[in-house]
């Protein structure tokens, strides 16, 4: 990810909304691709603040009604969006029911974590089916929350006519709104031992199994088969009967990213997708941040991505012992893990020059 600057110079992230500086409200400009001040222009409108771009916009709906958005679209583009939402916020079919006291500012965290998905989805040149493009399955995402009827009643232990389940199913990807509660989530992350479990980790996740969807399903799952294994036998509901009883196979470190990954071959490969997202946004932001040893990783073999990320990743969790944190990078690239990641690159290498691009 990179950094941007105000019109007054300033440093500014990619989910600012205010420039503290200055005070500039700030928004992302579609036309120029960077966060920017907008300069009030008439009526709702504003142009972008960098003097080499100056496109009108209009704020998203989710940004000037809802405060959980900072991305706007063009005033040419406003005819062909009747419900005045972005690119990225046009892709939600269900939002939290925002009379909950606390759900809009979990929804917020939600987008935000999106928003980061798509923007890394796009720096990959990867497609996404949406109304205009025609791909299989049309992405579209669900933010709900479960129905609690107790108080004080875990979310994870609810019954299943209550309880909303992350997961992705023919397009669509779901997120419990309660993975974007901190403590929450943490509480979780404990119970079911896992090295990390965040917002943005979901997301990547899930849109592993949209991508295994629209790329291997009835296409290539021979060469998926030889890589991951075959995903139909055992099936996914015995293999999970298993995990969940007996847990993850002995020494799954010497062949999986993670434990999870050992359930099934689909969740492995969703599991080496997400990390292999991880290492792609970790590169891309180290890049810009000019770090040592780094590198583009939209122009880079995969081999000297892993290198690079090896070794940032000793470095970033070195900094976080200092500081008390879980570790960073907890993922151990092995060569099993490293193939599969080969894999993965390379369809993705495919279809961002095969297939229309968002």
């Amino acid at each position: 990810m990179k950094t941007f600057a105000c019109k007054c110079s300033n440093t500014i992230f990619y989910e600012n909304t205010l420039c503290v500086c200055c005070g500039s409200e700030l928004g992302w400009c579609p036309s120029c691709n960077r966060m920017t001040a907008l300069l009030p222009h008439k009526d709702e409108s504003f142009r972008c603040g960098h003097s080499d771009c100056s496109a009108v916009l209009l704020k998203c709906n989710n940004y000037a009604i809802e405060k959980v958005c900072n991305h706007c679209f063009t005033v040419s583009a406003e005819l062909s969006r009747p419900d005045g939402l972005c690119d990225y916020c046009d892709f939600n079919d269900t939002i939290p029911d925002l009379t909950i006291p606390g759900n809009r500012e979990m929804w917020k965290r939600l987008e935000e974590a999106k928003r980061r998905l798509l923007y890394t989805l796009d720096l990959l040149q990867l497609p996404y089916g949406t109304n205009s493009n025609g791909l299989e399955p049309r992405l579209k995402f669900d933010f709900k929350s479960d129905v609690v009827t107790q108080a004080n009643q875990w979310w994870w232990s609810l019954g299943k006519e209550e309880r909303v389940y992350t997961g992705h199913a023919e397009g669509k990807i779901t997120i419990n709104l309660r993975e974007a509660d901190t403590v929450e989530r943490e509480k979780a992350r404990v119970l079911f031992q896992e090295a990390h479990r965040t917002v943005i980790g979901h997301f990547r996740h899930e849109i592993s199994h949209y991508y295994w969807e629209m790329l291997v399903k009835g296409k290539t799952e021979v060469e998926c088969k030889a890589v991951f294994g075959d995903h139909e036998n055992p099936s996914y509901a015995n293999a999970q009967k298993r995990f969940y009883k007996e847990g993850p196979v002995g020494n799954w470190q010497s062949t999986f990213v993670s434990a999870y990954a050992s359930m099934h071959p689909w969740e492995d490969f969703a599991e080496t997708f997400a990390t292999y997202l991880d290492m792609i946004s970790v590169l891309d932001t180290a890049m810009h941040m000019d770090i040592h040893q780094s590198c583009d990783p939209s122009q880079t073999e995969l081999t000297v991505m892993v290198s690079h990320y090896v070794k940032l990743g000793v470095l970033l969790n070195e900094m976080n012992r200092a500081m008390g944190l879980i570790d960073y990078v907890p993922e151990i690239l092995v060569p099993p893990v490293v193939s599969k990641m080969q894999y993965i690159h390379d369809l993705l290498q495919q279809a961002a020059h095969t297939l229309p691009v968002t």
